[in-house]
């Protein structure tokens, strides 16, 4: 599996906007879509959002439709995952994923390998 590094998670007022990061050295980003997921605690992970290869198709989560944004940069390798108007029930680590555009729900149900991934911490 291509180890993905994900940064850009903190501790943010509800309301707030917060940009993550998600970026490896492999040379076959622009070759797979970027899928984002979030594990909330004491939740299991679910999937938040995708972007296909060239960036002309996005898909969210019904929970942060409207507020996040996908985007990527293939030239430098690097998704980003823009979260709008955060709320208490998007604190998470977040993390993020190469892959097929149909292929993250299977990704997600087998995957064992996660990385770090980034913590966002919402307050009210």
């Amino acid at each position: 599996q291509v180890q993905m590094e994900v940064s850009g998670g903190g501790l943010v007022q509800a309301g707030e906007s917060l940009t993550l990061s998600c970026t490896t050295s492999e040379r076959i980003f622009s070759d797979y879509a970027v899928g984002w997921f979030r594990q909330a605690p004491g939740r299991e992970r679910e999937f938040v959002a995708q972007i296909s290869e060239t960036g002309t198709l996005t898909e969210y989560v019904d929970s942060v439709q409207g507020r996040f944004i996908v985007r990527r940069e293939n030239q430098q390798n690097t998704a980003y995952l823009k979260m709008n108007n955060l709320n208490t029930g998007d604190t998470a680590v977040y993390y993020c994923k190469l892959g097929y555009w149909n292929d993250f729900k299977r990704i997600l149900a087998s995957s064992t390998s996660w990385g770090q991934g980034t913590q966002v911490f919402v307050f009210s």
